[in-house]
């Protein structure tokens, strides 16, 4: 037991980090088609704007879809950083704007982020 604190404690000290979750693309596409759906599509605005290629793609400019001045004025470029901090609380990220749904656990947002980054062709 003692061996093993001394290691934990070791591997905090030297900043060793292990990976808590990797994304999985295949379960961000379920998860993407059953909560981000209904609003969105990867090649169709509907509610929300279409989502191929978002990835370093400037908010606010994917062709055709009204966006709010929020957004198109928030200099965000998506990433996965952003992606993330926008999944986590979008009004926190872009004050203003007009998408209310959040994704609660960071497994899920790696996965959907995952499968956005691969339709995205990244």
């Amino acid at each position: 037991m003692k061996a093993l604190a001394s290691a934990v404690l070791a591997a905090l000290v030297l900043g060793v980090t292990v990976p808590a979750h990797a994304a999985d693309a295949a379960h961000g596409q379920e998860l993407y088609e059953s909560r981000c759906g209904g609003c969105h599509s990867l090649d169709a605005n509907r509610v929300g704007p279409a989502h191929r290629g978002v990835f370093g793609r400037k908010a606010g400019t994917a062709p055709g879809f009204s966006y709010s001045p929020a957004v198109k004025n928030s200099g965000v470029v998506w990433d996965d950083k952003t992606l993330d901090a926008w999944l986590t609380n979008p009004q926190a990220l872009i004050p203003g704007q007009r998408m209310n749904f959040r994704v609660a656990t960071a497994e899920d947002r790696a996965d959907i982020i995952a499968y956005l980054r691969q339709q995205s062709g990244r």
